[in-house]
């Protein structure tokens, strides 16, 4: 009987060693439209860490020791509404996006965007406002006090600054200084059906709203297993109407850099942890040579 060759045998271990470490370990991910510009170049290719969310066991979605995303995170994650519905999690498609909103946070959103999923600002965008520079201090001491990033004032005109701010911080400013606030966009009225979301976090309450019905309807209905629907602004689950639901999983809310792709979650909404594959962690092919081996920012 005659001897594998030892080229070959050399071949099919490092076979399954590619195998195991992209199954279990690292795996790789090409980025397929400009959503992620400038952070991720469409046709660029990253490696993604799969234990930076905790061990997902192969072919489930469960993971082992879950850990949660840091906000600012590039994550890949399975598809959170497939056309068939009964694909696996672990089977569907991938996308790649930023996390910016995690378990507890307030996210600043549009009315029209929880109901239908429509074009709209990404919440984390900045918008320009204007105010009086009398209040420049006080606005100041408001701004360290709420842990806002100060941000340079990037305009001066008819005795008003101008600084950027986005819908939550704006929203904090008023809380903390009052309706009377004299600061405004500088773009028109950015306030109509702005409504602050609480990002559900596994084992604690949300407070049902109008404005946040069809969104976490949705998002129980898809990712929790319970029948859900809404009847006159009201959430009903499993039959019944609720003003609170207690959520059974940690969700996320993922933007695309550019604010024009709608391939995040104003288009399939909140992204529970098991759908997680792992942190987009450096760029391992691109277009652009001095990007290569750069880590993903």
């Amino acid at each position: 009987m005659s001897r594998i060759p030892l080229y070959i045998k050399g071949l099919v271990m490092a076979a399954l060693m590619v195998l195991l470490v992209k199954t279990f370990a690292i795996t790789s991910c090409s980025i397929p439209s400009t959503g992620m510009e400038n952070a991720l170049y469409q046709g660029e290719k990253v490696l993604v860490n799969k234990w930076s969310y905790g061990w997902r066991i192969p072919f489930t979605a469960s993971h082992f020791l879950p850990e949660k995303v840091q906000r600012g995170d590039v994550v890949l994650f399975n598809n959170p509404i497939p056309a068939d519905k009964e694909t696996p999690v672990f089977a569907r498609s991938l996308y790649i996006s930023r996390c910016v909103g995690v378990p507890g946070d307030t996210l600043m959103l549009n009315k029209e965007l929880m109901v239908a999923g429509n074009r709209f600002q990404s919440p984390d965008s900045k918008l320009l406002y204007a105010y009086p520079h009398e209040l420049e201090d006080t606005l100041q001491m408001a701004m360290w006090q709420l842990g806002i990033e100060n941000n340079p004032l990037v305009g001066y005109a008819d005795g008003r600054y101008v600084r950027s701010f986005s819908h939550y911080e704006h929203y904090l400013l008023k809380q903390r200084l009052g309706q009377g606030l004299d600061i405004r966009a500088v773009h028109g009225n950015d306030t109509v059906d702005i409504h602050p979301l609480i990002i559900p976090t596994k084992g604690k309450p949300v407070r049902i709203y109008p404005w946040n019905a069809t969104l976490l309807c949705n998002t129980i209905l898809h990712h929790e297993g319970r029948d859900a629907s809404v009847k006159n602004d009201t959430l009903w689950v499993d039959g019944k109407p609720v003003m609170f639901y207690i959520f059974r999983k940690d969700y996320y809310w993922m933007a695309s850099n550019n604010p024009v792709n709608l391939s995040d979650s104003r288009l399939f909404g909140l992204v529970p942890h098991d759908h997680l594959v792992g942190r987009a962690s450096y760029i391992w092919y691109s277009h652009r040579k001095e990007r290569i081996f750069q880590p993903v920012q």
